[in-house]
């Protein structure tokens, strides 16, 4: 049911780099990882960056909204000291760049779409789901990244603009209404948050024959668990703890 890699990196690095940047990227490379999820996020000129706040001040110095800064201003931020000084000078990158990265080394993606307010999932999600068909154009199967996203409207549009790439449906506490939901979403996975599973709920989703992806495991003792339970897939910050490989077939 499940074709992609079953293991990937959270946001590039776990937390061994500063996430949703290449030196996140390079990170998972160094420990075996050639698959990743990632998040995407519009500037105010609409360039689609790899970001998860929608504010400055945790990953970015400074204040403001990034919805509300163009890209020109971003790209220069310092976006690495924070994690550690060996990554002072680090900067963030557009989707674009990230597309090549992974495409050159060999990297599986799961894009999160991650509008920066409920305003933004459809522009978010079209401008996303484009440059990913623009890079795919022509292939199939597995190699394809799939799209996932909290933001149900998201998912609608990027199923209307690009419907050749897989959907997975991402939530927090499954709904009583998944099976309708991702019907019409038509989407190959359910994603949701580890620590809201329970056996029968993931008995039900695979007794569905719907493929099962987690967030965020980082305890070996309770991938093992989650895998006893049917789980497909999951990712993880502790890159340096779980083998890439753990879960191969």
């Amino acid at each position: 049911m499940w074709p992609y890699p079953r293991i990937l990196a959270h946001r590039g690095g776990g937390t061994l780099a500063p996430e949703n940047t290449l030196a996140g990227f390079r990170a998972g490379l160094q420990h075996g990882y050639r698959a990743v999820e990632f998040d995407v996020m519009l500037t105010r000129d609409e360039v689609p960056i790899l970001m998860h706040d929608p504010q400055r001040g945790r990953t970015l110095p400074g204040s403001g909204r990034i919805a509300e800064t163009d890209w020109a201003e971003l790209r220069e931020l310092e976006a690495g000291a924070w994690r550690a000084p060996a990554f002072a000078g680090e900067r963030i990158c557009t989707l674009e760049q990230c597309l090549d990265f992974c495409l050159e080394q060999g990297i599986w993606m799961n894009v999160e779409i991650k509008p920066a307010a409920p305003e933004h999932a459809r522009r978010t999600a079209e401008l996303t789901a484009q440059a990913v068909a623009r890079r795919f154009a022509g292939v199939t199967g597995a190699a394809l990244p799939v799209l996932s996203s909290f933001s149900f409207e998201a998912l609608l549009a990027a199923q209307e603009t690009a419907p050749q790439l897989p959907r997975g449906f991402l939530v927090d506490v499954i709904p009583e209404d998944w099976q309708q939901r991702l019907a019409q979403l038509q989407a190959v996975a359910l994603h949701t948050n580890h620590k809201h599973l329970t056996p029968a709920l993931a008995a039900s989703v695979k007794d569905a024959g719907v493929s099962l992806f987690c967030y965020t495991v980082n305890d070996t003792a309770r991938a093992a668990e989650i895998r006893a339970w049917g789980v497909d897939a999951f990712c993880t910050d502790r890159i340096d703890l779980i083998a890439a490989d753990a879960w191969a077939a």
